[in-house]
């Protein structure tokens, strides 16, 4: 099977998924952040294509020091695939927060994150939408996301994609090169980078992630073989253990021992 042919049954399989959900909730629309990445801009062409570009609505929410050149990026995207948007500025929200006390950039990011996580539920109530995600695999396995900030949404079609896949699909699905090509990062302050801020490359983990999670390797030598060194591999292996909470809705005590079922049929 060519390349070709297997990018156009993952995009069919994702496109089918996204219809899937609506058609199973009952709603008709979808509402995405876009931050000019390619992450955000894969989800955004699949939504667009699932359900044609009038059935999405794709949010653009700089902050005061986020890049000028990522609204431009999202902005060529948008007009390429034919998304409507609407740009909200979240410094007043932010700061007015934070305007008391000294903080670190990762708490003003983690805040920043969740703010535009909030106007995103409150677009898709008002126009009966569900907010479309846009974390790929490999940010979920490092925990590499906001908790309810970047992590939350309706339904992520990026969400089984390692890093490589987002960045084969964008191509073939056409996403500007541009996009595609710019280093991963979260704006969320200047010269961030999301492998810079990790120190892990994007590369690396998804090998070592692939052998952990779908060939079953669990010794040094075998992970040592997907070219990452020992440290890395630990910090990887680390990540995964320690942030697997943000993988899974909060735990709490079912009292009677039985789970709430997903589904139920009555006859």
């Amino acid at each position: 099977m060519t390349a070709i042919n297997e990018s156009k049954i993952d995009i069919e399989r994702l496109e089918k998924f996204i219809k899937d959900c609506l058609t199973r909730t009952g709603f008709t629309r979808l509402v995405i952040g876009l931050s000019g990445g390619v992450d955000s801009s894969l989800s955004a062409a699949l939504g667009a294509r699932a359900l044609g570009p009038d059935n999405i609505l794709g949010l653009i929410m700089p902050y005061k020091s986020s890049d000028p050149q990522s609204e431009k990026d999202a902005l060529e995207l948008t007009a390429k695939f034919g998304i409507k948007t609407k740009k909200v500025d979240i410094s007043p929200a932010v700061d007015a927060f934070f305007d008391q006390e000294e903080i670190s950039s990762v708490r003003r990011g983690n805040k920043m994150a969740r703010e535009r996580m909030t106007i995103l539920f409150d677009i898709a109530a008002r126009d009966n939408a569900l907010v479309l995600g846009t974390s790929n695999k490999t940010e979920i396995c490092l925990g590499y996301s906001t908790w309810y900030g970047d992590s939350a949404c309706s339904l992520n079609p990026l969400g089984g994609l390692y890093k490589r896949d987002v960045r084969r699909l964008a191509e073939y699905i056409g996403v500007p090169a541009g996009i595609i090509a710019k280093k991963p990062s979260a704006d969320l302050w200047p010269g961030q980078t999301d492998e810079a801020e990790l120190g892990i490359s994007y590369d690396l983990a998804d090998r070592v992630l692939e052998l952990i999670i779908e060939k079953g390797e669990r010794t040094m030598a075998g992970l040592l073989k997907s070219g990452a060194d020992e440290a890395m591999i630990k910090n990887i292996v680390e990540r995964l253990n320690r942030f697997a909470f943000k993988r899974n809705m909060p735990v709490f005590e079912t009292m009677d021992g039985q789970p709430i079922p997903d589904k139920v049929d009555i006859s």
